[in-house]
Formats: structure tokens, sequence, C-alpha cells
């Protein structure tokens, strides 16, 4: 939003609308498999991203410098990212669920600086690699299973009447 854009005017609603469609799209699908940066997370850091690029763009005049606002948004999302993490039983849960926070700023970041093909090539880039992956993963997993699976134990006697060994 320009510091002369008026904020009830379409440029601003139209980052706005953007930025809660590809981020909802991906908290969507995040908080349908119950991980913890669900649709109100993505859209908030997605939303807030969005916002301060628009601000550090718009006040550049004033001599600021719009790379410096980004700058802290990588360490701010960093920083949350790494409170999504959490280590149990010696195993690091909930990386995935930094890196979409991540990512999702990264897109808010696009529409910001008004890069919406890029933005929703992003957000459609994501989606992929959250739900395709997944998918390929169990592919492999299932043929690791039924390549390693036990020998299913025969169902007729054996021929010699002594059990099997």
């Amino acid at each position: 939003m320009s510091v002369d854009e008026n904020p009830l005017q379409g440029a601003f609603w139209a980052r706005v609308g953007v930025t809660i469609a590809c981020a909802g799209l991906i908290g969507l699908e995040r908080q349908l498999r119950g991980k913890p940066a669900g649709i109100r997370t993505t859209i908030l850091v997605c939303l807030g991203t969005m916002v301060f690029v628009r601000l550090g763009i718009d006040f550049q005049d004033a001599r600021a410098d719009p790379t410096r606002v980004l700058g802290q948004i990588v360490t701010g999302i960093g920083f949350l990212g790494g409170g999504l993490m959490l280590n149990r039983d010696g195993s690091v849960k909930g990386v995935t669920s930094a890196a979409v926070v991540w990512i999702v700023a990264g897109i808010g970041a696009c529409i910001g600086m008004d890069q919406f093909h890029a933005a929703l090539a992003l957000t459609v880039v994501t989606l992929l690699v959250l739900v395709g992956v997944q998918q390929l993963e169990r592919a492999f997993r299932a043929l690791r299973r039924g390549v390693h699976a036990p020998e299913a134990p025969s169902s007729d006697p054996p021929a010699s009447g002594y059990p099997p060994s």
C-alpha cells in the first residue's frame, strides 16, 4: 500500500485477496493433516510479510532501505519457525511446518512486491511438494515393504510331517 494509496481502493484489497487465497490453500493442506501451522497461521504470516514489504517499498523515498525490511523478515520468520520445531524423545518434529511458514513468508514478499504470478506459482509448487512428495514417500515405503517383506507361511502341511524350521 503506497503512502498515497487509499487502503479502501482496489490495489490494496487485490493484494490482500491474493495473500489470503495463496496462504489459505497451503494452510488448509496443513490443517487437514493436523499440523501446527494451519490456515490462520499461514494467512497471518503471509499477510504480515506482504504489509511489511509494502511499507518498506513505500517508505524507500524517506531514506529507508527496503532490502533491510526483507532481511528483518527473514530473521523474524526464522525465529518463528524455530518455535514450531520440537525435540521429542530424541527426534525433531515440526521441520516441515517451519519450512511452510518460511515459504509462506516468501509468497507474502512476492505479493508485497506485486509479483502475483510468482506468488501463485510458488503456491502451486508448495502444494505439489506437500502433497506430491508425500505420495511418493508412501509409494517408496510400500515398495520397500514389498521387497523386504517376509514370505507368507504356506497353508500346505509340510511334506515330511515335521514342522518347518
